[in-house]
């Protein structure tokens, strides 16, 4: 079964996914029964409803905006996220990262319409359109969402949750739990207790969240555990016995994540300095693992049976400026090395905090007035990532995930010391764009003499051309013995 487009759902593709359970299609639509007022994820264990009864929207906010309450038992809020955001490039899709990054609650709707270029009105009009609620409503959905998690896993009063969540008031926090939910926030936190839940588990510490972050199966976790344990900077990221533990800075201030990879969901330990950048966290946590890709559907368009181990992932990544930071250190060197170097930018410039990690990435206003003094190589490659710590830091240069990858690509182009490569490999993890091929790269080049394909005639794998990427780029590693011997792909049939 293909993927469920948004602006126009096919009845009885959604049908068919509803009445078999099929979880590969949980987040990107909901089930809206009419008999019930609830609406729910497709693999909801409820007794399949009637064609009549049903309807198909495109979010829960849609589901919501509609009068709809969310099914207590599926709990349709923490599915996974839908693929089409990264899938998709316009104006809708883009909102969506930004939206759950939590730009709203930041900035508001006129904060979100400026990131993205539109005025007020026009942003409204497209995402009314095309995902069946506005900007306030789907920033709704995001809280109550937010609000569930804190109150099922935090012993946090419930004033205190309201704010952290991002709602204006308690009584607007109440009402849309009860809307949302159909039960008090009160009564929600007993029941929630006194049931397993599947995205929570009890936390273990005292002031530590403690979640599980549900993803679509198989999951190549030799590729992830390859990719985080050799980019780790000592200092910001420790990987130890499968488990990588990192500090990120956040809207409000920053966190420490721990992650380890299970059947069905990642293990996230977080500590976070201030609640309201929950949802901000997990969001930068899925979007570093690509956990809302759709890994079935990539791998068949891909080639089934091709020898490439299923479920791969294109690792994203949890701040822009760092990204683009960390990968110009890195150019024409080997990765031991670039995480030497960034290490030892890390400890001269890092902000200092508590925790197994205990150094966060430096500020681009830090590395544009000492980096030099700190950064060695190249004098022209140092003056380089100055340079480009300098635009950040000035605003000349925007990191975020709002932005179109040509937009992006352009303006990275535009800096010295910035080529095709690391323009194209900043773009596809900032953005999490699916079809960016790196054919200019040394290691997919010689996965794709490995692999025998023809790196010249790749497009009848758009638009997964990054995964492509990253298949060739396993390929050459594996060859070379980089990447170990490890288990089968989580959820694939060999496991």
């Amino acid at each position: 079964m293909e993927p469920v487009t948004i602006t126009a759902l096919d009845f009885e593709r959604c049908y068919r996914a509803v009445s078999t359970r099929d979880s590969r299609f949980d987040g990107q639509f909901f089930t809206a029964v009419r008999t019930t007022g609830i609406y729910c994820r497709p693999s909801c264990p409820a007794i399949t409803p009637k064609r009549v009864n049903v309807s198909f929207l495109p979010t829960a906010a849609a589901a919501q905006q509609a009068g709809y309450r969310a099914c207590r038992r599926c709990l349709p809020d923490a599915a996974p996220g839908s693929p089409l955001w990264n899938i998709r490039a316009d104006l809708a899709a883009r909102a969506m990262r930004l939206i759950g990054d939590g730009v709203v609650e930041r900035g508001g709707v006129p904060g979100l319409a400026a990131t993205l270029g539109y005025s007020q009105r026009q942003l409204t009009r497209v995402l009314t359109t095309e995902l069946g609620a506005g900007p306030l409503a789907l920033a709704r959905a995001h809280r109550a969402h937010t609000a569930r998690l804190l109150i099922q896993t935090t012993e946090m009063p419930m004033s205190d949750i309201a704010f952290a969540a991002g709602f204006a008031s308690i009584r607007q926090f109440n009402d849309t739990v009860r809307e949302v939910f159909a039960v008090s926030p009160t009564t929600m936190r007993t029941e929630l207790r006194s049931s397993p839940r599947n995205d929570v588990v009890a936390p273990a510490v005292p002031g530590l969240l403690t979640l599980r972050l549900p993803y679509r199966e198989p999951l190549d976790t030799a590729w992830l555990t390859w990719f985080l344990s050799a980019h780790t900077v000592p200092g910001m990221e420790v990987f130890d016995d499968g488990v990588y533990t990192r500090s990120l800075r956040t809207p409000h201030g920053y966190a420490t994540v721990r992650l380890s990879f299970q059947p069905g969901h990642v293990r996230a330990e977080l500590a976070l300095r201030d609640m309201r950048d929950l949802a901000p966290t997990v969001a930068r946590v899925r979007h570093l693992l690509d956990l809302d890709a759709d890994p079935l559907g990539i791998d068949e368009a891909l080639g089934a049976g091709s020898g490439w181990s299923p479920g791969i992932r294109v690792p994203g990544c949890p701040d822009g400026p760092e990204l683009l930071l960390r990968t110009m250190i890195g150019q024409q060197i080997s990765v031991r090395a670039a995480a030497t170097h960034t290490a030892r930018l890390v400890d001269a410039l890092g902000e200092r905090i508590d925790g197994a990690a205990p150094l966060l990435f430096p500020t681009a206003e830090a590395i544009a007035e000492h980096g030099a003094e700190i950064l060695t190589g190249p004098a022209r490659r140092v003056a380089a990532i100055v340079a480009a710590a300098r635009a950040i830091a000035e605003g000349e240069l925007a990191l975020h995930p709002g932005r179109t990858a040509a937009d992006l690509r352009r303006d990275l182009l535009t800096l010295a010391g910035i080529g095709p490569w690391t323009a194209d490999y900043v773009t596809m993890r900032l953005l999490a764009d699916p079809d960016i091929l790196l054919d200019t790269d040394l290691v997919v080049r010689q996965g794709a003499l490995l692999a025998g394909i023809d790196l010249d005639h790749t497009t009848r794998w758009a638009p997964w051309r990054s995964y492509l990427s990253m298949h060739l780029w396993k390929t050459a590693l594996v060859e070379r013995g980089a990447i170990p011997t490890l288990p089968s792909p989580i959820g694939s049939e060999a496991s």
